[in-house]
């Protein structure tokens, strides 16, 4: 699929954004997300993706909440989320001798549905290949947006023909190369929390089905997980705290040497089988556990939307928070009939509190997976066993749903003019 393009074969539909012509950076799930929308709309969709195909496996993503589950189901996909969904059951908490110290039920970790971020890219890409055309194996070069007389934004790709778009949507995740074209460098947004994560596969040597083990010491967690059922596959999920490296994300063996490094001595029993498949993974995961921090979302005829605008490596519901944050994008495109001077201050306006919100439950991951000392280890424990008790699952519920449910969400369906109707 390299350099592959999959051109429109259903006609479009009429639609307040028919004249529209949009490019969307970033094939993962805001994007195609967005896709869906504008291609309901009307819009001229391309998405452009420096992968030579679809991304598959990654971790999973859970949704939450009213907002999440309006979005899947206005998206019409809820139901193929769940029937793809990872059914992951119990987590439990361990000590250096592999006994439970706290048992974490399903819906603690995994919200009201789990899927693989692979599996969903999926079915977005299933429910949007015949009305978008698709790119891989290709990215931006570089941007620059043409007069005003004439409208419209030039674009370079470092492989295809230059072409120019009314508009251009950087979905292109934490490390947003559209961000740093247009707004600068990504040092002076991103916000370095304290830790680092990494993840890989290994054999399934405790014979995991569905669960997952978690073990602490003071700065540091492992966590070796079964999601998908296959029992001869398991996954290795690695939290540590540590001063800021170097970018140290193209250099797979400098990575390695840190984690053995970092979870040398170990004391659980299970970390030499965790360092031995450490040195023979070959689909190592390694990156900050970090924030974007911009003031505003948008520069022209250029809009960013997901990571790449208020995004967080981990626990910020970052998924679910693109899935809602397209649909406000679109929809108030929409609604200003392509103008995106008027619907890029209302995207902004009706989400900044919510990405935010979203975003703030995500600073505590790092201290809470991987606490700096034994007795934070143990006070986290202690939390984690009463809030798993019957009497406080509810509350603890909406709790965590709260941050994903802080946006009252317009019925866009109901509010966008009629094509037909003049504006």
């Amino acid at each position: 699929m390299t350099n592959t393009t999959h051109t429109t074969h259903t006609p479009r539909p009429a639609g307040p954004l028919a004249r529209l012509d949009v490019l969307i950076s970033g094939a993962s799930v805001a994007g195609p997300s967005l896709a869906l929308w504008l291609s309901r709309y009307g819009a001229r969709v391309t998405v452009v993706e420096k992968a030579p195909a679809l991304r598959e496996g990654g971790f999973a993503v859970d949704f939450r909440g009213h907002a999440h589950r309006t979005v899947l189901e206005r998206m019409g996909i809820r139901d193929e989320v769940h029937r793809r969904q990872t059914h992951m059951g119990r987590q439990i908490i361990v000590d250096a001798d592999d006994r439970e110290r706290v048992d974490l039920p399903a819906f603690l970790m995994s919200g009201d549905v789990e899927i693989f971020r692979g599996e969903l890219s999926k079915i977005l890409y299933e429910r949007t290949r015949d009305q978008v055309s698709y790119v891989f194996g290709d990215s931006v070069a570089s941007l620059s947006e043409a007069p005003e007389d004439t409208g419209g934004v030039d674009v370079t790709f470092e492989r295809g023909a230059p072409r120019r778009f009314d508009l251009v949507v950087g979905a292109d995740g934490l490390h947003s190369h559209t961000r740093r074209l247009v707004f600068g460098d990504e040092s002076q947004y991103l916000r370095f929390l304290g830790h680092y994560v990494a993840g890989f596969s290994m054999p399934n040597h405790l014979g995991l089905d569905r669960t997952a083990r978690i073990h602490s010491e003071p700065g540091r967690m492992i966590d070796i997980c079964n999601y998908d059922g296959d029992p001869q596959r398991a996954g290795v999920g690695l939290v540590f705290r540590s001063e800021q490296l170097d970018d140290v994300r193209h250099d797979v063996a400098r990575q390695k040497r840190i984690l053995a490094e970092t979870y040398a001595g170990s004391r659980w029993r299970h970390a030499p089988l965790v360092l031995k498949a450490l040195e023979e993974a070959d689909d190592l995961y390694f990156d900050a556990i970090a924030q974007i921090h911009i003031d505003r979302l948008s520069k022209g005829r250029v809009v960013l939307l997901g990571d790449a605008g208020y995004g967080a490596t981990m626990g910020g519901i970052g998924t679910g928070t693109a899935l809602v944050c397209a649909y406000v994008l679109a929809g108030e495109l929409a609604l200003a009939r392509g103008d995106h001077r008027t619907a890029f201050a209302a995207y902004e306006t009706e989400v900044r509190d919510f990405a935010k919100g979203c975003q703030k439950t995500s600073g505590n991951a790092g201290p809470f997976l991987a606490p700096a000392t034994e007795k934070k280890i143990r006070s986290r424990d202690r939390a984690y066993r009463m809030l798993s008790s019957r009497f406080l699952a509810g509350f603890f519920k909406r709790l965590t749903e709260k941050a994903a449910n802080g946006i009252d969400l317009k019925d866009y369906g109901a509010l966008v003019p009629s094509p037909n109707r003049q504006p």
